[in-house]
């Protein structure tokens, strides 16, 4: 669909634990995660909201075509992980989007991670019953 002959901006986006690799390219608006769609690849409005979110911040929706590679965790973490990695492409596109971007909070990676297991435990802090007899 797009080669690399094409200019374009890009942004890399973490959260939780995904990636996702974002391009944005001038055109009218698309969206393409993992090759499909993002109505077809994101079920949930409120997931397309959040992507759409530093388009309407910045005041540029349907400005960009977007591609998108993501990888890892759940959808909600992957379309945060768009958010931000659109987020930071947005603002290589105009360095004047950086007040609007940094003051809604899309540039900064939101660091909640999931807790590891720790040993003797059944997971991060749940532990066995405790027995009296």
């Amino acid at each position: 669909m797009y080669t690399s002959a094409k200019p374009y901006f890009y942004g890399t986006g973490r959260r939780k634990s995904s990636i996702a690799r974002v391009r944005l390219y001038p055109g009218s608006g698309a969206i393409t995660v993992n090759g499909r769609d993002v109505d077809d690849y994101f079920g949930l409005e409120t997931l397309k909201l959040i992507i759409n979110q530093p388009f309407g911040v910045t005041g540029s929706e349907g400005k960009f075509d977007v591609v998108v590679n993501v990888r890892g965790g759940g959808i909600s973490g992957q379309a945060g992980a768009i958010r931000h990695g659109i987020s930071r492409a947005l603002l290589l596109a105009d360095e004047e989007n950086r007040a609007a971007l940094k003051k809604a909070g899309f540039l900064t990676r939101d660091p909640r991670m999931k807790e590891r297991k720790k040993y003797g435990l059944k997971a991060a802090r749940r532990a066995s019953q405790f027995s009296k007899r």
